[in-house]
This record gives C-alpha cells, structure tokens and sequence, in this order.
C-alpha cells in the first residue's frame, strides 16, 4: 500500500517527561530573570547554569521524536511528518514573535536602537521572525546580535527545527550502531567548547562553557550545532534502545524505575540549574561539570523519567500543567525580560522591594500569559490544523471509498 500524509493518532505519553521540561522552562525564565542583575560575567550569575536548560530540551526532544515516530515510516510520508512537526511547533513560534513585537519598544532604556528602527526594518524582522527565518546583522533592531531581535531563544526554535530535517533524511536511517557512533563524536565537541580544547580554531577564544549559539557569526553557528546535535542524537538513540527491553513488567524498557521519579529528577533538575560556578571562574572544573551535565546527567533523567510513572493524582496533575506551560513559556518569556531589562535600567536605584515586585509580577505574568496562550490559541489552532490539515488526507480516502 502506498504511503500518504494521512493523520496518525497520538501515541501515549510520557507525563513525566512534560512535566520535567516544565521544571526546566520555568527554572529558564527564573535565569534570565536573574541575568538582568549580573554585571562581572557568567561565573557570578544566580541559577547559574540554567541556560543548560536547552540542552536537556534537546534530550527530550530527540528522545520524543524517535519515540513518535520511528515506526511509522511505513505509512507516513517525510512531508507527512514535517506536518506533524510544523503543526506542533510552529503556532508558538507566531505567538512568540507576536508577543516580541508588541512589547519590542518598551525597553528603549536597555536597547536605545530599538527607538531608531525604521518601519520597514521593523516589518521585515517580523516576518521574518514568524518564518523562523534568522536575520543577519543587518536586521539586528535590538542591538544584541540576536538571530532574531523580537525574541532571542527561537534560535533554539531554528535548531530544532533544523534537528527535526536530519532526522527526517538522514537519523532515521541509521542502525543504532551508526548513531552511537554520532552521538560519540558530536560528544568530543561538547567536550570541545566545556574545556576550551577550540581543537577547529572557530572560537575567539576559549570558552570553558557551550554559552551561545544565537548569532549568525561562524563561532556562534559552531556552538548552536554542538548544543544541539549530542543531545538529540542521545536522545533518539535512548528511544531505539528502550523497545528492545520492555516487558509486561517493564513496559518501558527504561532500566531505571524510580518511585516518585518526577519529583526526584525534578530535584535533580533544578540543583544541575542552579549549581554555582565551579571553581568560582569559568574553567576546566566548571566545563567538566557542564559536560557532566549534557553526556550523562541529562540522559540519565529522560532514563529514569520515562521508566518511572506517576501513581498520585496530584502529581499527574502537576506534570500535565507543567507538560503544558512548558512550551509555550519558554517562547513567550524573554519578551518580558527585554521588558525588565529596561525597567531595571532606568530604574536602578530603586528600593529593593520594587525590584523583587517587578521580577515577581515578571515571573507570574510569564505564567499566567503562557497558560492563557497555550488554552486560547496553542490547543485551538493545533485542533483546527489537525482537523483540516492533517486529516486532509484521511478524509479525502474516506471520500474516495
């Protein structure tokens, strides 16, 4: 039989999983929160390894995409499943850039060159912002170099974006063995960046961290790559290994079963985030910890969250409203930082109890606004794209007969 684009019911999922990259968004939004304040650098930073963040969501999401869908290549097109993935992710990368471009003026104290754009300027970065297409320098409205002034983290949009094309021509391919092989040696180049080896000379200087990835210089294209390949490889490898094991008691062929795992890796999450420099400096002990982090640690807790289950109704409940957030608040957030950057730099001197007000409300608000996107609009379109995109083809064979 022939494959078509038709619809393929949703697998069940992993509510554990949702409700740690929840943990982790929010643990993001707390990061950025915190950076406004830091001035000496990246070792005296609060939270200070959340942007690690991204790399466990690279994990996840190559650990999801080979889970959902490896086995269905027999009756899925690759248009098919670019559908899939456009259908899930990219109604968020439009509220995302609707909310940056609505709140882009109001951190001129920060951004003075956000009051010189130029209509047109500001036009094009927007659509080009709900393309996910990156602008170049020429196109940098804020001033920070950003792949995309209106909201800086859908670089990691673009990436996984990018993670989701190979998969489609090329990872699905390969036999374990082939990807473990990958998985080895983009881990050399995480190795790379977290001990400063620059073994390719791409880099101004050492790093000592994977800090980067959001510009279009070749220094930061290396480090987006590196971030993002080890981590989905690792992932997509963890999902073709499982099957493999699962029984009648182990349906999940995860070897690790954790009672009260969600909240035990949520814990975990949370102290690999907020762990302080080591070292007191950005170095070899501090890249050693990061490494530590994206090779083992991170795909340690997508192990023990996919073999571990949720038994409490409480707790379901909290990785479903965390499942739910986490996605949209991480894409709607930093709008709102850019927005706290600017208070925060014209009103500096102000008592410190409107400083915790002001990043309180920020930090309540990218809640609350997150939510009410994801019930309002994320669910609703992806519903509608469902009913007349996906099922296009379902219907028209219903149809035919």
């Amino acid at each position: 039989m022939a494959k078509t684009n038709i619809y393929l019911d949703s697998k069940p999922r992993y509510e554990i999983l949702d409700g740690l990259r929840g943990v982790a968004a929010l643990m993001v939004v707390l990061f950025h929160i915190f950076e406004t304040y830091n001035t000496q650098g990246p070792a005296y930073q609060i939270v200070n390894h959340g942007y690690l963040a991204v790399d466990f969501f690279f994990v996840l999401s190559g650990f999801v995409v080979g889970y959902a869908y490896d086995d269905r290549w027999d009756r899925m097109t690759t248009w098919g499943f670019f559908k899939r993935r456009l259908t899930r992710l990219h109604p968020m990368v439009i509220a995302g850039t609707v909310v940056g471009a609505s709140l882009f003026f109001f951190s001129g104290a920060a951004f003075p060159k956000t009051q010189e754009v130029l209509l047109w300027q500001f036009l094009l970065c927007v659509g080009m912002s709900l393309l996910l297409i990156p602008c170049g320098n020429s196109l940098d409205i804020r001033g920070w170099g950003e792949l995309n002034s209106l909201n800086g983290p859908q670089w990691t949009l673009m990436m996984e974006y990018i993670g989701n094309i190979l998969y489609a021509f090329i990872f699905r391919h390969l036999p374990k063995a082939a990807l473990a092989i990958l998985c080895l040696a983009s881990a050399f180049l995480t190795l790379d960046l977290t001990l400063g080896w620059d073994v390719f000379h791409l880099l101004d200087e050492p790093h000592y961290n994977v800090i980067g990835g959001w510009s279009l210089d070749p220094d930061q294209i290396y480090i987006a790559f590196t971030r993002m390949l080890y981590p989905f490889l690792c992932g997509l490898l963890i999902s073709r290994i499982l099957p493999s094991h699962r029984s009648a008691e182990n349906p999940s062929g995860s070897p690790i079963h954790l009672k009260g795992g969600f909240w035990w890796c949520a814990l975990l999450i949370v102290v690999l985030l907020a762990m302080p420099c080591i070292g007191g400096k950005q170095g070899v002990p501090d890249g050693l910890y990061q490494a530590a982090c994206i090779l083992i640690f991170f795909p340690l807790i997508v192990l023990t969250g996919a073999g571990s289950t949720t038994k409490g109704e409480k707790s379901t409940a909290v990785c479903r409203w965390l499942g739910d957030i986490s996605y949209p608040i991480y894409i709607t957030h930093y709008p709102l930082i850019y927005m706290q950057m600017g208070w925060v730099a014209e009103h500096g001197d102000s008592p410190l109890w409107q400083h915790i007000a002001v990043n309180a409300g920020i930090f309540t608000i990218a809640i609350l606004l997150s939510y009410g996107i994801h019930k309002a609009y994320d669910l609703p379109v992806r519903e509608w794209l469902k009913e007349h995109w996906l099922h296009a083809g379902k219907k028209a064979a219903v149809s035919a007969a």
